[in-house]
Parts: C-alpha cells; structure tokens; sequence
C-alpha cells in the first residue's frame, strides 16, 4: 500500500513540476495590460492569469491532481481586489475556492479503509514472520548443535531453514526502510523533492533487492527438497560425492542468474520510487517465471511422488526405510502447501487483481507465506521422531560427562 501512495506520490510531483514550468512559460510569453490589474502568478496550486480588478478569475483544475479525471470540468476560484491585489484571507494566505476540485469524500474513506486493512495485514505477517523466525532459528540450532544430525538430508534441511530466516529478515527490513522512506515529515518542496531523489531511496532499493534474492533462494531450497525426495524413493538427479555442492548452487547460485538481471533492468528501465511496483510486466517476470516453474515442477513431483507411495503401500512393500516414508509425509505436505496458491494466482498479479480476488490473494498469500517458515521447523524438526531422541541423548552425555568431572 505504500508502495502504490509512494508511486501516487512521485508521478504528482513530476506532473506538478511540468505544470509549474509550462505556467512559468506561460507567464514570460504573454503580454502584459496596462492599468491595475491583479498579477499573473503561480500560486503552488494553479496557474493565475492577470485579473482585472473586482472580478472572480476562474481556471480549469490543476492537471497534475491524481483525481483529475473526476474534476476536469471544476474551475479553482480567486478573487482580484478593487486595489489590484488578490484577495487574501486570515494569516496572510490568498483566498481560493477549491471546492470543485477536491476528492470526492467517498474515494477518501474508500482509501482510507483500504489502508485500516493493509495495516491489520501488515500486522498479520509481522506475527507470523516473528514466530517463523523464533521457530526457524531454534531448529536450525538443533540440527547444527548435534552431531548425529549432520548429514546432506539435514544439511539441505538446514539451507531451507536459513533461507526462510533471510526471507523473513529482509521482508520486515524492508518493510521498515518503506515505512521510514515514505513517512518523512514534509514541510515544504525541498523535503518532497529530497524524499523523491535517487538518493534517498537507495537504501530501500538495496532491500528490495535483498528481499528478492532472499524470496528466489527459499523457493529454490524448497525445491531443492522436492528434488532430493525424489532421488530417495525414485530415482537420482544429484549424483556423486558433489551432490551436496550441486543443492548449494541450486539454492544460493541461481537466483543469482535472476536477480542480477532484473536489478539492471530496474536500473536502467524502470528506476523509480523503491522498485516495488512494476510498471512494466516483463522485467517482474524475470523474477516470477523461476519461482512460478519451480512451484509447477514440485506439483509434478509431488504426483509423481504420491503414485509410488500409494503403489508401495496398496503393495504392502514395508521394507522401505521408515525415515523415507516420514521424509516424503512431510516434504509431501510442504509442496502442494507451497506450490499451489503460485499456480492458483499465476496470472492474478497484485496490479491486475480488483475487488474481492485481490484481497482473497493477499490474505491467503500473506498468512501463507509469514507463517509457512513456522510450519517448516515444526514438520522437519520439532515433529521429527530423528531429533528428539538425539537431542535427549545428547543432554544425557553432557550430563554424564558434567558429572563424571564433578566426581
């Protein structure tokens, strides 16, 4: 929501610096009359032509109001004095009637409830976003903690928890970078100016970046995942001792491939506000087609995947390791949880989606993706039958070990 007032925001002031310069053309250009008459001016509203003395002047509402659509047809009002001086009122400001080109109060409570909601979603994925962290950080600290643990399937276990950490660090970082960019204090058109420049939104757009590069890798380990429990129960993908270095590319190497991509056409295409909008569609794909094919491809493993498992069990083939029946009971929980609302709102982009589907796609993408890192720690860790026995073991040994030194 910030984001869409910031873009408001800056395409006003680049309109309102191109009807400030066209009405100082306008000024130099035209002759002046003689006599006493009010002067042409721009008062940071609207363009004022000479008014004669004692008469109303009428202009067409400023073209560089967002709402302007609405109000092309009201007229901004002033009045020239009988003296040759425009019409002031208490404190020294010039009286205007702006009346026909305010904003309808109905648009005003509309945004204004709009933004009441995106404020209770904010709320919603900052506590899930939390909780994942505190789950995602105690787990990761349980499988690298004990050494009975470590092994490639934990190690790629590990990587996805980390990559859900990063995700939920950078979401709420550049969150607040947002709320700090776009919540300056303004008082006059330098502190507008400077909190439009390239300068200022710098350390917003490094966040954005961050935060995509973080979004892309979680999708990537997670597919990572799907990958690896389908070299379990079918067939192998990743073979060799360079398994493990082939996931570490896969999840931190290629979003690489896309993010350096997409910085550069943001740079240079699209340079605007803090790149959280897409003005133009094919430079967000650049960042979408990955995530989209990755979550398409976990579907097809996750069928493929099911097929065996119902083929082994209708078969009553028991000899299969318990942990890969456990493996693929979580993993395949976690892909058609992960996949599915990517494929259900493939082509219902957030600037294309009105009404009732835009706010059923945020509220089921925000729950979804704040409190998933919660569920993944819960299902491979917490819950896993593997590291509750380690880990009291473990306790057990230091124990001894303390005692034994005591004694």
């Amino acid at each position: 929501f910030q984001a869409v007032l910031g873009k408001v925001l800056e395409d006003t002031y680049r309109k309102w610096l191109k009807y400030q310069e066209d009405c100082v053309k306008q000024i130099d250009s035209e002759p002046y009359p003689s006599g006493i008459y009010c002067n042409r001016t721009f008062d940071m509203y609207a363009c004022w032509p000479d008014g004669l003395p004692g008469s109303l002047v009428n202009v067409s509402c400023p073209s560089y109001l967002p709402w302007f659509d609405k109000v092309r047809r009201g007229v901004a009002s002033r009045r020239c004095g009988p003296d040759g001086q425009w019409v002031g009122q208490d404190g020294g400001l010039p009286w205007r009637d702006l009346t026909q080109c305010q904003e309808e109060k109905e648009v005003t409570t509309k945004v204004i409830w709009h933004k009441q909601l995106m404020v209770s979603f904010k709320v919603i994925y900052t506590v899930g976003y939390s909780l994942s962290l505190f789950t995602l950080i105690s787990a990761l600290m349980v499988l690298l903690g004990l050494r009975k643990l470590h092994c490639t399937r934990n190690y790629i276990h590990a990587n996805l928890f980390l990559s859900f950490v990063l995700r939920a660090m950078s979401i709420i970082v550049r969150d607040a970078l947002l709320d700090r960019h776009w919540g300056r204090e303004i008082v006059g058109l330098a502190d507008l100016g400077e909190m439009l420049s390239h300068q200022a939104a710098i350390g917003c757009r490094i966040a954005q970046v961050v935060t995509q590069f973080c979004i892309l890798a979680n999708h990537c380990w997670f597919f990572g995942e799907a990958i690896y429990l389908y070299t379990v129960l079918i067939g192998s993908v990743f073979s060799g001792k360079s398994n493990y270095t082939a996931y570490l590319f896969l999840g931190w190497g290629v979003p690489v491939v896309f993010v350096v991509p997409w910085t550069l056409a943001k740079l240079l295409k699209e340079n605007k506000e803090c790149w959280a909008l897409n003005d133009n569609m094919a430079y967000w794909w650049i960042i979408r087609f990955p995530i989209l094919l990755a979550a398409l491809i976990n579907l097809v493993i996750f069928m493929r995947i099911l097929k065996v498992i119902f083929s082994k069990l209708r078969a009553n083939q028991m000899g299969y390791p318990y942990y890969k029946l456990r493996l693929a009971k979580a993993t395949l929980t976690l892909i058609p949880l992960f996949g599915i609302h990517e494929v259900v709102f493939i082509f219902a982009m957030d600037e294309q989606t009105t009404g009732i589907l835009r706010y059923v796609k945020v509220v089921f993408t925000v729950f979804l993706n704040s409190f998933q890192g919660f569920l993944v720690a819960v299902l491979y860790c917490f819950s896993n039958r593997e590291v509750r026995p380690a880990s009291i073991k473990d306790v057990q040994f230091d124990f001894q070990i303390k005692f034994a030194m005591k004694n």
